[in-house]
């Protein structure tokens, strides 16, 4: 049986200071009139501060607000793997005031808890998709294997004996593993942590053997010799890293996982709206600085209208499904 949803009433609201980039000083009037009103328009965070979401928006939020002259305001409201978040902009005016930067893993939430108060699809109108950050399968540099083949051997010959970690339930680091546990015909254990810096000190440290991780993180750990790193996520390599083959391309046909983010609103939002914020925020993410900001973390920007974010969710939603299904997973 699933976990139930839990609606936590204590929310905890944190505004951002100028230096850190969420909110801005009152411009001219002239500029003011190029937004939406002269109201605060609020980015809500389904996760903590310090995530790659949180990240973006307190990126895009300055941007906004220089071109539109209107104040942008970060919250960070997480709790619930992204649900106590996603409620509260579901449950906003549609008017463009509440905005949300999410995750492409909020969209399993349904298979991981029931009576969630709101659709993880029609309860959000799609603005535009941000970019991703490919990852890549590390293993401990104890782990006697040297390439991805030799791990999957290694795997099969220790059926259930093999430990992996992650962040939690419904987490990129978790699906793709199981992905990679169908696609390989391999038995790992899951240990779910509360977060990814436990999971990823234990990989470091020896205490787990294996995991995914963003494909940047795991690139810089193995130049300093902690782990080995196997191969990327995504059907083609990435092109920041264009060194890492994929596993695709490694034997695993048809492994392709880009874990994405993307801005949304409620649904319900006037066409006129949606259609300035994606036009607005396409302009933002072609910026050089901006791109070159978001590929510090491992993101390649990708923007498009709000129709192809809605298909590439649709797709996402389809795939975890299946893999939540074949793999028989259940809530923590």
């Amino acid at each position: 049986m699933r976990s139930e949803f839990p609606f936590s009433r204590n929310r905890r609201r944190l505004i951002a200071a100028a230096a850190a980039g969420t909110m801005i000083g009152s411009l001219p009037g002239w500029a003011r009139a190029q937004g939406i009103s002269n109201r605060p328009v609020r980015f809500i965070l389904a996760q903590t501060p310090g995530t790659t979401p949180d990240l973006i928006a307190r990126l895009l939020a300055p941007k906004l607000q220089e071109r539109w002259g209107q104040a942008f305001v970060v919250e960070n409201r997480g709790g619930a793997s992204g649900a106590i978040g996603m409620e509260a902009v579901a449950k906003s005016p549609p008017d463009g005031h509440t905005m949300i930067v999410n995750v492409a893993t909020t969209l399993t939430l349904p298979y991981f808890y029931r009576n969630l108060p709101f659709d993880v699809l029609k309860s959000f109108q799609p603005i535009i998709y941000v970019g991703s950050n490919n990852f890549a399968l590390a293993v401990h540099s104890s782990v006697p294997v040297a390439t991805l083949k030799e791990f999957i051997a290694y795997a099969k010959a220790r059926p259930g004996q093999l430990h992996y970690g992650s962040p939690g339930n419904g987490t990129h680091h978790h699906l793709c593993m199981e992905l990679l546990k169908l696609s390989a015909g391999i038995d790992l254990v899951h240990v779910p942590y509360k977060g990814s810096a436990g999971a990823t000190n234990d990989l470091l440290g020896g205490q787990i053997p294996v995991m995914f991780l963003p494909i940047h993180s795991a690139l810089s750990f193995q130049s300093g010799g902690r782990v080995k790193v196997l191969g990327g996520s995504r059907r083609e390599r990435h092109p920041l890293f264009p060194d890492l083959p994929s596993l695709h391309e490694l034997g695993v046909e048809g492994f392709d996982v880009d874990p994405w983010y993307a801005v949304w609103g409620p649904a319900g939002m006037p066409a006129d709206i949606v259609a300035k914020y994606n036009t607005t925020l396409r302009e933002i993410l072609s910026q050089p600085d901006m791109r070159d900001a978001l590929a510090k973390q491992g993101l390649v920007t990708r923007p498009g209208s709000p129709e192809d974010l809605m298909q590439i969710a649709k797709a996402e939603y389809e795939l975890w499904g299946r893999v939540v299904r074949e793999a028989k997973i259940g809530p923590d």
